[in-house]
């Protein structure tokens, strides 16, 4: 797949098909339209092309953080295994921001890196404010010889699939839902940094993680969790919350336990994949009753980890 970052590093091809969006998270919905994009392409024997940007357009209008669902590395990766050709990364700027839909369309698509057809979801808006939707797309499509498919919302469970759905079910600590709209576990990672050695001195030493910035971290609570180190996967307990039985106001910190994992993890990068919360975070009157709980929540994870190994042999997955 090729990356390309200004306009004048994209070839014009007349025959591509094009999808634009930010496209945060690649859910369930996301994927089947880049699949689209991606068969669409072949059948035409051309190029498929996503355009997308970054950072992301809230960001920039709201000078807000936005915590996110994907990294552009991560969006820019499913892209390339969905079979995108051309992933595009555009520069997201208030002066960008201000081109009409139209203005938009001519410079980095017609003109750009040039279309024969579009594909989009049923919603899709683009230019300033917003102000472009499909029915623009389809004026624009006949005035300058390029077809334009919509595709309809895509629903799990009766729940329509969308980021601002993910979202909230993170927010409120449901993973196992967002893992359903997302199509896999939501995932974090980061570098082990060396915390307290509290952990180790309850029986259960944690490996405290400062994550990538700009994701969204689940509510705080003890969660059971695929853990990637390298090309070794295993399982354990993940912390998100500041600690309440130590402290009153404590700094909130995301840490993992790493089940039947014996080994030196300073300095190395993991990948956290949330499968399961399993309680809320809450104050315990003395360590020994929150090692009692441990002792439980390790019980429940063990469970659950040869569920999830016992479906992994069923998949023939390697993981």
């Amino acid at each position: 797949m090729d990356i390309v970052f200004q306009p004048k590093e994209i070839e014009y091809v007349k025959n591509s098909v094009v999808s634009v969006g930010t496209f945060d998270g690649v859910h369930l919905a996301h994927q089947q339209l880049l699949k689209e994009v991606a068969e669409r392409a072949r059948a035409r024997t051309g190029r498929s092309v996503v355009l997308t940007f970054d950072p992301h357009p809230k960001e920039v209008l709201t000078s807000k953080t936005m915590h996110l669902l994907t990294t552009i590395g991560e969006r820019q990766q499913i892209c390339e295994q969905l079979g995108i050709d051309v992933f595009y990364r555009i520069g997201f700027t208030y002066e960008f921001s201000r081109l009409t839909s139209r203005e938009f369309y001519l410079r980095y698509v017609i003109q750009g890196c040039g279309v024969s057809e579009v594909v989009e979801g049923y919603d899709h808006h683009f230019g300033r404010d917003r102000e472009g939707s499909v029915e623009e797309l389809l004026k624009l499509g006949r005035e300058f010889e390029f077809s334009v498919a919509a595709l309809k919302p895509v629903y799990v469970d009766e729940e329509i699939v969308s980021s601002s759905q993910i979202r909230q079910h993170l927010l409120q600590g449901r993973v196992d839902r967002a893992h359903r709209l997302l199509g896999r576990p939501y995932a974090v990672s980061g570098i082990v940094i060396r915390g307290d050695g509290r952990g180790r001195q309850l029986g259960y030493p944690t490996a405290n993680l400062n994550l990538t910035r700009g994701k969204i971290i689940p509510q705080d609570g003890i969660y059971f969790a695929q853990v990637d180190i390298g090309t070794n996967t295993v399982y354990g307990m993940v912390s998100i919350g500041i600690r309440p039985t130590f402290f009153a106001q404590g700094q909130r910190t995301v840490e993992a336990n790493l089940l039947d994992f014996d080994g030196d993890l300073y300095g190395k990068t993991l990948t956290l994949r949330f499968l399961k919360r399993l309680r809320e975070e809450r104050k315990f009157e003395s360590a020994q009753q929150l090692v009692e709980q441990m002792h439980l929540d390790e019980q429940q994870s063990r469970t659950l980890e040869e569920e999830y190994r016992s479906q992994v042999r069923k998949s023939g997955s390697t993981n």
